[in-house]
């Protein structure tokens, strides 16, 4: 069954109210203050059947130029307008306005209501129907029928509800979108069932019992009920209207212009990209950081309007812009929106979000002018590259690329396999479903292969480089839970540019090559440790005996130590490593037979001073051969003979 809802619009004073009374019998003047001004304030609802037995909602807006924030709010969420125009009256400020909002926020369908006919002959009436014929020509509204009425009468309110069938069945259905979305235009309480949310539903669906939460200040309920035209539902869906109660939700902690969704399925931002349209009515060009009123859904925000590739934005141009705003606003790709300048208030110009959580941009920055443009001509592809390019290495998830893209699943996910295929972008994460743009990855295999040439040119006698050496000198890599930096090291084993040993990593193409002078050092220094097995010189001992600087040692020092012909214990000590392996196989079979060792009893065993003994072995431990147990030293684990 297709959901749709009927807004009204137009003038003060020109029957909007009293056609839905005489159409429905429903009073949408609420409040005592509407009944005795006789002017609509708030917005009203009501409910019509058609012929097929569909009902449509009705979303009465107000008519009075003080009351056009809360007629926005109302024209958020309808599918047709009827547009109501006084025959005694003829076209007046607001009917302008208001045929200005609606087009604005993107509605395409509707017809014209000319009430008060019979409040007229027929030369004013026909002088009315051509005053609104020119009025309409150039809009969406241009070849829309034109429905005389009278609601006190009666004449002419079958003609209405043949009209209304008649468009209402061309209407195609909502766009799909699977995020349960409903813009807050009442909040009250009611005794017996607590608080009461009205709006109509932007998109997706809702179920009694389903947890939602409230943005932009995250609070979340249970649903308590549903109810569409006074009647209890389990469930409701997109281009509704409803009331849902909560359970347990302070009526004070909700606000017209807040949006129920489900949990984290919406981004809090004080900035949204848009393709701004500025309406040629304006009667000036509209400045860099002009001060607006920001109507997106049901809410109106104070903000400033930042041109991106020109300084000045003529009447009837459109222009990609960035909207910052004073408080948090919960948009999706594709939303409409309406600006009205700051004072005095009137309606400047509106459109289309196109980033709903942007960050901030710099000014004729040509690949955000060219991305921004891409979305508002609806390139798909284009557009969801350019949403992971803006994510930089940190990349972008799929739950966010629902809400900048705005479209199914399905197709998103498929789009997003064929641009992984081609590799345009690069999956960091499987399980968190994380996107990275290609050419950041590229750049950073590109920028970690210079790291290590630059890192063999200035330590040409070090074999590599410590794999968590060289992850901090990446910004990108900082990110504890990502694993971006496995990724980008995997592509460039895979492609041969570098080698992973354990720890570490190094050019493939490098090699440690000693000079003639520095090979016969080498040997020196591996034969005194030879030599001296279990009672080696301090370091700085060793470089004097060579005569070779200590960072040219120490250099010298790590290839033997990598080479595993010398093994480092603490305070500066190395040891011959097969000297040490016998002792291990020593340590080992003692301990094997007898269970534990004192550190007097392995002293006697090797033979050497404590000055020795005790780094020996603490090294042993810190290999996880023996364990310290009280006194005494046994194996870690079970060794076999």
């Amino acid at each position: 069954m297709k959901q749709l809802i009927l807004g009204t619009a137009g003038h003060i004073d020109h029957g909007k109210t009293s056609l839905i009374r005489a159409l429905t019998g429903i009073e949408t003047d609420r409040l005592k203050e509407e009944k005795e001004r006789g002017i609509t304030i708030e917005l009203g609802f009501a409910s019509i059947t058609l012929s097929d037995g569909n009902v449509v909602g009705i979303v009465d807006v107000p008519g009075h130029e003080k009351f056009v924030k809360n007629m926005v709010a109302g024209a958020s969420g309808i599918d047709l307008v009827v547009m109501t125009i006084a025959a005694d009256e003829g076209v007046m400020p607001q009917t302008r306005e208001h045929i200005e909002i609606c087009s604005l926020m993107g509605i395409k369908y509707g017809f014209i209501a000319m009430t008060k006919i019979d409040l007229v002959d027929e030369e004013l009436m026909e002088l009315a129907l051509e005053d609104i014929r020119g009025f309409v020509k150039g809009t969406f509204l241009e070849d829309v029928p034109i429905v005389p009425i009278s609601s006190t009468t009666g004449e002419g309110l079958d003609l209405f509800r043949i009209t209304l069938d008649k468009i209402c069945d061309k209407i195609p259905e909502r766009p799909f979108s699977p995020i349960f979305r409903l813009p807050v235009d009442r909040v009250f309480s009611m005794k017996g069932f607590g608080t009461v949310i009205t709006g109509t539903l932007a998109s997706g669906k809702v179920d009694v019992g389903e947890t939602i939460m409230v943005f932009p200040s995250l609070i979340t309920s249970k649903v308590r009920g549903i109810q569409v035209h006074g009647q209890s539902v389990d469930s409701v869906s997109a281009g509704t209207r409803t009331a849902i109660n909560f359970q347990g939700l302070d009526k004070e902690l909700v606000n017209r212009g807040d949006i129920l969704s489900s949990p984290d399925a919406l981004i809090p931002s004080y900035m949204v990209d848009a393709n701004l349209h500025y309406l040629p009515s304006s009667s000036k060009p509209a400045k860099a950081r002009t001060r607006v009123r920001f109507h997106s859904g049901t809410s109106e925000i104070m903000g400033n309007v930042i041109l991106l590739d020109r300084d000045e934005l003529m009447p009837g141009d459109t222009a990609p812009v960035q909207i910052r705003l004073e408080n948090p606003v919960c948009c999706m790709s594709g939303d409409r929106f309406v600006i009205r300048s700051y004072s005095p208030v009137k309606t400047i110009g509106g459109g289309e979000i196109l980033n709903p959580a942007p960050k901030k941009h710099k000014l004729f920055n040509q690949e955000i002018i060219a991305g921004l443009n891409a979305l508002a001509d609806n390139e798909t592809e284009k557009g969801i590259l350019f949403f992971i390019s803006q994510g930089g290495f940190n990349g972008v998830s799929f739950a966010e690329l629902r809400i900048m893209t705005n479209i199914a699943d399905k197709r998103l996910d498929s789009t997003l396999q064929k641009m992984l295929a081609s590799r345009q972008i690069i999956q960091t994460d499987k399980d968190r479903k994380i996107f990275v743009y290609g050419e950041v990855v590229d750049n950073l295999c590109k920028d970690i292969v210079a790291k290590l040439e630059q890192y063999h040119k200035d330590n040409p006698l070090k074999e590599s480089m410590s794999k968590e050496e060289l992850k901090t000198k990446f910004r990108a890599f900082k990110d504890k839970d990502s694993k971006l930096f496995p990724l980008v090291v995997a592509r460039l084993v895979k492609d041969g540019a570098i080698v992973q040993e354990a720890n570490s990593i190094r050019l493939a193409s490098h090699k440690v090559a000693l000079q003639v002078d520095l090979q016969a050092v080498k040997e020196k220094i591996a034969n005194i440790y030879q030599t001296t097995a279990l009672t080696p010189p301090f370091f700085r001992d060793v470089c004097n005996e060579v005569n070779v600087d200590q960072k040219v040692a120490r250099d010298v020092l790590q290839m033997l130590i990598d080479e595993k012909r010398v093994i480092k214990t603490k305070d500066d000590l190395y040891f011959d490593a097969k000297s040490m392996a016998d002792l291990e196989s020593k340590l080992v079979e003692f301990l094997q037979n007898r269970v534990e060792i004192t550190t007097p009893q392995f002293k006697d065993m090797t033979g050497v001073s404590r000055k020795y003994v005790i780094p020996i072995i603490e090294y042993f431990d810190s290999v996880n051969l023996t364990i310290r147990v009280g006194d005494t030293r046994q194996l870690r684990k079970k060794q076999i003979k």
